[in-house]
């Protein structure tokens, strides 16, 4: 096991990362103020793995009230869908000392963090992430939300876990999408602020796919303390954690403008750095050699490098023009100057961004 610690003073929390760890309930029973806890999972992850996390939690102490299983997927991460949650916790009695701990996905955690966040104005809560995208990026940092028809993830709170839990046997089970979806968030690291870790991602990217435990681990471990790092230092994002958000604007416009469900995140998230990269190129800010790096490890990572064709260029601009990123009606940026360099600008010409998703499509 691999643990190191989010650095945000009182607040401030373990990231576990290793294999077997959804029995060791005492890592999570040693964060809470009190031994009861709620399960809130989904109906894919939950009979494979809530009875592993239960039996630990028990044994470590903890009384588990319950196991919520949600539907599964991007178009259930909504408000009708949280409601659910807060029917159980009231239901149970929950107060303000029983945890929520949230097992599965980026949808699960952000939904179930949200409801911890704001249930009798927040709960303690803990993330067992079991795919690779929220390992690596949707289970650090304590950002929480559900979608809405007109904008993913507008409606939502800080709220940081006691703790990040993440199991790599999880990943075993992960279909080959899924895992795919996973490394679009790896490969962001890389492009934003690590080169180095993006050269290892090319040389090991056919590991990753081959699950290879050791590599995967690594994986892990790299891209969470990159994000631990980049959140310590801007939790709120007023500044730096912005570039987190490389290609999510342009992802968000994709994944909304399809409904929410022929595209996984990480699979939009693919084709928004590959936009995003396109516009720094055409702005001459990045070299076309490291384009071509870019878009040939994600082809080799099984992510999509085409973009929606059914979705014009205007109607992008209408969607990223809601984005929670933009400020006084301007769209804000994340571009690339070199592979590993990136910055924030909402100084982009509009024909710019117009060429760039054209390019991609």
């Amino acid at each position: 096991m691999k643990t190191f610690t989010v650095e945000l003073g009182e607040r401030s929390y373990p990231i576990h990362i290793g294999p077997g760890l959804l029995a060791a309930g005492a890592l999570i029973a040693e964060t809470l103020p009190a031994a009861r806890a709620v399960v809130v999972t989904n109906e894919t992850v939950g009979p494979l793995y809530d009875e592993a996390l239960v039996t630990g939690l028990e044994a470590a102490g903890v009384a588990v009230a319950a196991v919520i299983r949600l539907p599964d997927g991007e178009a259930h991460k909504t408000l009708a869908t949280l409601e659910t949650v807060y029917d159980r916790l009231l239901e149970l009695k929950a107060d303000r000392r029983t945890a929520v701990v949230a097992l599965g996905g980026g949808v699960v955690g952000d939904l179930a963090g949200f409801a911890a966040a704001t249930y009798q104005r927040g709960v303690p809560f803990v993330q067992v992430p079991t795919t690779l995208l929220a390992q690596v990026d949707a289970a650090v940092g304590g950002k929480t939300a559900v979608n809405h028809p007109r904008g993913k993830n507008m409606i939502g709170a800080f709220h940081q876990p006691r703790a990040v839990i993440a199991d790599t046997d999880t990943l075993a089970t992960l279909p080959d999408r899924e895992l795919a979806a996973g490394f679009a968030e790896v490969i962001k690291y890389g492009l934003i602020r690590d080169p180095d870790f993006f050269a290892y991602l090319e040389r090991h990217v056919d590991a990753v796919l081959a699950r290879e435990a050791e590599t995967l681990a690594d994986i892990v471990y790299a891209s969470c303390r990159n994000k631990a790092e980049v959140v310590a230092a801007d939790e709120r994002e007023t500044g730096q954690r912005a570039l987190l958000n490389l290609g999510h604007t342009f992802a968000h416009a994709i994944e909304t403008g399809t409904g929410y469900t022929q595209w996984l995140h990480g699979e939009a998230v693919a084709v928004g750095m590959l936009m995003a990269a396109e516009a720094s190129h055409r702005l001459g800010l990045f070299p076309g050699e490291a384009l071509t790096r870019l878009r040939v490890l994600l082809d080799r990572a099984g992510l999509p490098v085409t973009a929606p064709a059914d979705l014009p260029v205007q109607r992008y601009l209408e969607l990223m023009g809601v984005d929670k990123k933009a400020e006084a009606g301007r769209i804000r940026y994340v571009l690339l100057e070199a592979i590993g360099a990136a910055f924030v600008t909402a100084e982009v010409p509009e024909d710019v961004i117009g060429a760039a998703i054209e390019a991609c499509q």
